[in-house]
């Protein structure tokens, strides 16, 4: 009994097909959980599809992946002095957001990151002189550019990548290779019809593993289901159960991530109001499951266990059998499942 990830297989490579037709030289990224399929399956999927290169978030996942993908390995977390020496191979290359950070990689293969308007980390326009100073020390890879996922000022993404072209060519910097992040299609087109002496590689994490939801499906398994009435105790902290029906004892709990949420930036007043909404039921123990029975999402009968979640299934439903499975709207990026099962 378990917590499942159920793949369509093919389909879900169908689309990783599609996505990699739209951006040649594609750099997919692997990091943090794997997107839900785990670092060693997804380092199968890119030397399946047949990619030079893999990106992975720091450089522990880079000393993990290295016996699972033979390509090079870009780390996307820049340098920083300070940081723990890990033993990684020649192919690993390093992301640099800092002058400093390339004349402390002396014969490294390296990444330059530009300042985006995500004003995250990166090289600044008035250090250029001084970088181009530095670069004859290290293997430049190329130079990055991540930019923001919306842009709210009307501001185009193409135009900040040009400017950032402009401002290296103008630095005497080379211009043979560009990473770019969150770019459309359409928007990469634009780059490489303008800038042909320049290499694009969109580094493409989500729309690539996660582009189709059609693809993938969580399910948690019934465990355990007791019937109750209206006012029954039930559970660690013996709260009374709402109405008659059953408490449902299904696989997925903390240690997978149910119940786990990202914080969200909320956009207009509809999603603003279901968020106060959540907040104030929340107060009243009241907090909504991902799980869905007899097509709704069912409420948590009290908050997710470990490895178990406990749920209140009223009686006008259609009764819970142990075996059945309920289907699970969990993030993929936060949740860890226990086995996974190709269709």
């Amino acid at each position: 009994m378990a917590l499942s990830l159920y793949v369509n297989t093919s389909s879900w490579r169908a689309h990783q097909q599609t996505v990699l037709e739209q951006f040649p030289g594609i750099v997919p990224v692997c990091k943090g959980n794997g997107y839900g399929f785990g670092h060693q399956r997804l380092a199968d999927e890119v030397t399946r599809f047949g990619s030079d290169i893999l990106a992975v978030g720091t450089t522990y996942e880079a000393a993990r992946m290295k016996d699972w993908f033979s390509g090079d390995l870009l780390v996307l977390t820049p340098f920083r002095r300070s940081e723990e020496p890990v033993p990684l191979p020649d192919r690993v290359i390093r992301s640099v957001s800092s002058v400093d950070g390339v004349g402390a990689l002396v014969g490294a293969r390296v990444v330059i990151e530009v300042m985006s308007s995500m004003k995250r980390h990166g090289v600044q326009e008035e250090d250029l002189a001084k970088l181009r100073a530095s670069i004859e020390d290290v293997r430049l890879e190329g130079f990055a550019i991540h930019l923001p996922l919306d842009r709210t000022d009307g501001s185009d993404a193409v135009e900040e990548v040009i400017g950032w072209m402009d401002r290296l060519r103008a630095a005497r910097l080379p211009l043979d290779t560009m990473f770019v992040s969150h770019l459309r299609a359409d928007e990469f087109q634009r780059l490489q019809q303008q800038f042909p002496q320049t290499r694009f590689r969109a580094r493409i994490g989500t729309r690539l593993w996660l582009g189709d939801h059609a693809t993938t499906q969580y399910k948690g398994a019934v465990l355990d289901v007791t019937q109750v009435a209206r006012g029954d105790r039930f559970g660690y902290r013996q709260q009374k159960a709402p109405g008659d029906g059953w408490l449902v004892v299904v696989a997925g709990g903390t240690s997978h991530g149910v119940g786990l949420e990202a914080p969200k930036a909320l956009q207009g007043m509809t999603s603003r109001a279901k968020g106060v909404a959540r907040a104030g039921l929340a107060t009243v123990n009241r907090n909504l499951s991902p799980f869905v029975w007899d097509g709704k999402q069912r409420w948590f009968a009290e908050p997710p266990h470990m490895q178990v979640s406990i749920l209140f299934v009223p009686a006008e439903a259609r009764e819970p059998h142990v075996g059945d499975e309920l289907e699970a709207h969990l993030r993929h990026t936060t949740t860890t499942f226990d086995r996974l099962v190709e269709r």
